[in-house]
């Protein structure tokens, strides 16, 4: 009895070291029990999304002037004057189609300047696009097949609010141009927002192979619906390192429904409040844990949020029961709230919880009177306007800043060349203030022989100095 005893004993203490020592034994090791088993794959998934993933083709000519041109006397002897040599410029990249109609969405800068878009579906058929709407503050464009009546299989949207770390998705697109691509991973995280890619810095960061040429493409979760648009990857070698970046689903949502009602430009809820992240100076003089939330640095009168109680120096820790960690995480979860309801945003005020609703209606963009300025000036081929709140908001200047912004320019413009720079507000030209886009078309019309400049670039105000 003793020597049966003390055999078990032994027995299980072996066993039981065995498996400190050799984790893997301990685990439940089985040989597959039927052919189903063996089979288990992604494909059935696949072979449902693949036809709604399209290649994106964008093309745009260019003017190669030669320098040598600009030389009267080789103008004379070589050249005929003035010109210029044509080139096409191509670009590749990724889309999604997303209502059977043949709406397709990508990003802004697969097709930006084009002035051709070809869709190629997984097929091989090819069909002319026409650029429905861009929108630069996401990166996402919505473009429409041409000259078609047929239904294309097309993705449902996931809510990408649900979506977890850890969950496993695939990557749909075309790297390199070698053709139609498939990876796999899962979601590394969710809610990154110090990327510094577009207005929206909220992203899903995955570890599935995203590489160039995946730009615009699907990432899809195990249901197969859309999850997110792939964007981005960081890289040292210009290859996938196991970090990309995808456009949240319920951000590309609110991109298409503007394009379906037929806008050329998103409309989204304004807040009239500037927000600044907090740093662990102010959560310690705030008396906070840790630096996280958005402090309200301002507020703009008569605008939403001062209409619904917020005020300078609140500090916002959620949206609609959803954590706000910073200011481009609130900017994200109020920009993909629909219009003509109401927020309910969670605010610390003086260490006490408050609770505010706020309407969601668009910023006012009543006197923007955009154009572009043709006058032979430093000021020629740069797209103005008058600074209204909405401009203000699109451009995340302070509300209650007045003159004239630059919103577009050029690629070979004289304002380009000068150096002048999107986003640069003029405040005066030769001593005349300027307050809305026709007083800065009526100087640059004057000629005068020096141009007197006064701008503000990145909150600094500068003076320039150019000859006529």
């Amino acid at each position: 009895m003793f020597r049966s005893t003390w055999t078990a004993v032994v027995t299980a203490l072996c066993i039981a070291l065995s498996a400190h020592f050799n984790p893997a034994a301990a685990q439940d090791r089985r040989v597959p029990s039927s052919p189903a088993e063996l089979r288990l794959s992604y494909a059935p998934i696949v072979q449902r999304v693949q036809p709604a993933v399209v290649n994106v083709y964008a093309a745009k000519v260019v003017q190669n002037r030669n320098p040598l041109l600009d030389d009267p006397i080789f103008r004379r002897f070589f050249g005929v004057p003035g010109q210029q040599q044509e080139q096409v410029q191509r670009s590749l990249g990724s889309g999604v189609i997303v209502d059977a109609s043949g709406l397709v969405v990508t990003n802004v800068h697969v097709i930006e300047g084009a002035d051709q878009v070809k869709v190629s579906l997984s097929d091989k058929r090819e069909f002319e696009a026409e650029i429905v709407l861009k929108d630069s503050r996401s990166d996402l464009a919505v473009l429409r097949l041409k000259d078609t009546k047929e239904k294309f299989p097309a993705l449902e949207f996931t809510n990408s609010d649900e979506l977890m770390v850890g969950d496993v998705v695939m990557a749909i697109g075309n790297p390199f141009g070698v053709g139609q691509t498939v990876t796999h991973g899962i979601i590394s995280a969710l809610a990154r927002t110090q990327v510094g890619i577009t207005d929206y810095q909220f992203f899903i960061q995955t570890d599935a192979a995203i590489n160039p040429g995946n730009s615009g493409g699907a990432l899809v979760d195990m249901n197969g619906r859309l999850a997110g648009i792939n964007t981005a990857i960081y890289s040292r070698s210009g290859g996938s390192q196991g970090i990309g970046f995808a456009i949240p689903a319920n951000m590309v949502r609110v991109v298409v429904a503007s394009a379906k009602g037929g806008g050329k430009a998103v409309k989204r809820p304004w807040l009239g409040a500037k927000l600044q992240a907090v740093t662990p100076e102010i959560a310690e003089s705030l008396g906070l844990r840790s630096p996280t939330g958005a402090l309200v640095a301002s507020v703009v009168a008569s605008g939403p949020a001062a209409k619904a109680g917020l005020k300078s120096s609140d500090l916002i820790t959620g949206i609609d029961g959803q954590t706000v960690d910073d200011p481009n995480a609130f900017d994200y979860r109020f920009a993909t709230r629909p219009l003509g309801g109401t927020a309910q945003i969670d605010v610390q005020r003086g260490g006490k919880p408050v609770k505010l609703t706020v309407a969601l209606e668009t910023a006012p963009d009543t006197g923007r009177n955009e154009l572009v300025v043709t006058a032979r000036s430093p000021f020629q081929g740069a797209k103005v306007s008058t600074i209204t709140p909405a401009v203000a908001d699109e451009l995340h200047l302070d509300a209650d800043t007045e003159g004239v912004v630059i919103t577009d320019l050029g690629g070979d413009s004289a304002a380009a060349n000068v150096g002048f720079q999107k986003g640069d507000i003029i405040l005066a030209v030769n001593n005349q203030k300027i307050g809305k886009t026709g007083d800065l078309e009526k100087a640059a019309g004057e000629r005068p022989r020096i141009w007197r400049i006064t701008l503000v670039r990145g909150g600094q105000q500068i003076n320039v100095t150019l000859g006529g």
